[in-house]
């Protein structure tokens, strides 16, 4: 049996996203939705050779993916030409290649602990197209794709984007085809304002006397990528389900901090799988303190505190990086909430500016609320069309990133002092990346003054730094 994935569409309801990579190659938990797709062909269904439907971006697909030969299997690409024609229309582009049944799924559904092994015990049964069907309890999935009616395990309607949903069968994107598909295609009376046909209307198009139209019930969980939210989704479901298979690694920048390396480290030591003390050179016990501790100690020459982050998260293993101070000014008690949220987002940043969480020692007064707070308002501004995140602090030094996302924008990171800050929040911005913001405990130092915000004058000079970063990457954007 032969394979197909489709991923040719424009994606547009899946913007900003699309607009920069083909929605198919849309990352969920660190692999891309089409990759998935061809492990379940080639793992469950023993399918050696595949068909890739491509049009928009198609050159960011077959750069990716190439023969196949890097996943086990050989790739083919078909360009369905005009993609506002539709599904069914790229499927007839088919017709001079495949002579035999084959198997058809959307590259843009996710499914997870699937049971498409039992999809090629089809084969030997009298059909003309078999329908993945799974029982959905929620009207407005079904509302999102297509409705299917059965009767005596027969499939005897499909309904695109239906109005009335009558059961709770929601018609899913893998099929079984025979070649007489494309006789049915071409048969097809146009159904959309630009000439194509659609799929499903096909489908409920076919005389059961061609064979009838089964439905093979889906078993685990799924997911029709159709937009950000549930792209969204697709994400939580699969960290959720993979997240204590995680791995993560906590790096602290450091700097003459003596007085409360230890303490932060015991804080953190049994709560991560590894940590990560980026030594710049410090003059005190500092190194000594944490090689006791059994952490890894890098020393160095580091230009700063961004790019002592930076070297920390080259060198570190875990699947999540995150960041907090040497100062002891955070407590590992939110760490907890940290990573739930990660489930959720690509970035978790930790705000300092709700009054309830600040304590009496920390160095948080009302100025620097209201300065973090109106520099987080500023950037909103200025990237308001590219994402949604509510910002209110951007000088927190406590936050959490998946590698995968550090890998994506690392390339983008100039900054080597403060101003690294808002610009890993900037860039997450930019690569449209899911940015949630949550209230952590902030404490007093337990040793030493901080070398951004000891006194009136260090914070002007941060400041400044981050302004003219922030402006920096606005010309950037704008010229680009």
């Amino acid at each position: 049996m032969l394979g197909v994935i489709t991923a040719a569409g424009r994606g547009i309801r899946l913007h900003p996203n699309s607009k920069r990579l083909q929605k198919c190659l849309l990352e969920v938990d660190g692999k891309s939705i089409l990759q998935r797709n061809i492990s379940i062909m080639r793992n469950q269904m023993g399918i050696e050779v595949i068909y890739i439907l491509v049009g928009y971006k198609k050159e960011q697909i077959t750069k990716m993916l190439g023969d196949g030969k890097g996943l086990d299997v050989q790739l083919k690409y078909v360009d369905v030409g005009d993609v506002s024609k539709g599904l069914a229309n790229g499927i007839l582009q088919l017709e001079k290649h495949i002579k035999d049944d084959f198997c058809l799924m959307l590259g843009d559904e996710v499914y997870h602990d699937s049971n498409h092994h039992e999809l090629p015990g089809f084969l030997d049964r009298n059909f003309s197209v078999v329908c993945a069907v799974k029982e959905e309890r929620h009207s407005y999935i079904i509302k999102k794709n297509y409705s299917v009616d059965i009767k005596n395990d027969r499939i005897i309607s499909l309904v695109e984007k239906p109005d009335d949903i009558k059961n709770k069968y929601l018609g899913c994107g893998t099929y079984l085809f025979k070649p007489s598909i494309f006789q049915h295609i071409r048969s097809a009376s146009i159904s959309t304002e630009n000439g194509g046909v659609e799929l499903t209307d096909v489908i409920d198009s076919i005389d059961a006397k061609n064979g009838p139209v089964l439905p093979f019930t889906l078993k685990g969980d799924y997911i029709n990528v159709n937009n950000i939210d549930d792209y969204n989704a697709a994400n939580y479901m699969l960290r959720t389900i993979n997240f204590n298979k995680k791995r993560v690694s906590l790096i602290i920048p450091a700097y003459n901090e003596e007085y409360s390396i230890g303490y932060v480290i015991d804080e953190f030591i049994d709560r991560v799988d590894e940590i990560l003390v980026i030594n710049n050179n410090s003059a005190d016990k500092t190194k000594e303190i944490s090689e006791a501790k059994g952490v890894k100690v890098f020393t160095g020459d580091y230009k700063g505190y961004g790019d002592a982050l930076k070297f920390g998260m080259e060198n570190a293993t875990g699947d999540i990086f995150v960041l907090v101070e040497a100062d002891g000014s955070f407590f590992a008690r939110d760490l907890g909430k940290i990573l739930e949220y990660m489930k959720d987002a690509d970035m978790v940043l930790g705000t300092r500016t709700t009054k309830q969480m600040i304590e009496q020692a920390a160095n948080m007064n009302l100025l620097l609320r209201i300065g973090n707070l109106v520099v987080a308002k500023f950037i909103e501004l200025l990237w308001l069309y590219k994402s949604e995140p509510r910002l209110t602090d951007v000088g927190c030094t406590y936050r959490a990133i998946w590698k995968l996302v550090y890998y994506d924008i690392r390339d983008s990171l100039r900054g080597v002092g403060p101003e690294f800050s808002p610009e890993m929040i900037i860039e997450a911005m930019r690569y449209n990346k899911r940015i949630i913001e949550i209230p952590v405990t902030y404490s007093g130092r337990l040793g030493g003054e901080s070398k951004f915000s000891a006194n009136m004058l260090a914070n002007f000079i941060t400041a400044l730094r981050m302004l003219k970063l922030i402006m920096q990457k606005k010309i950037l954007d704008i010229f680009k």
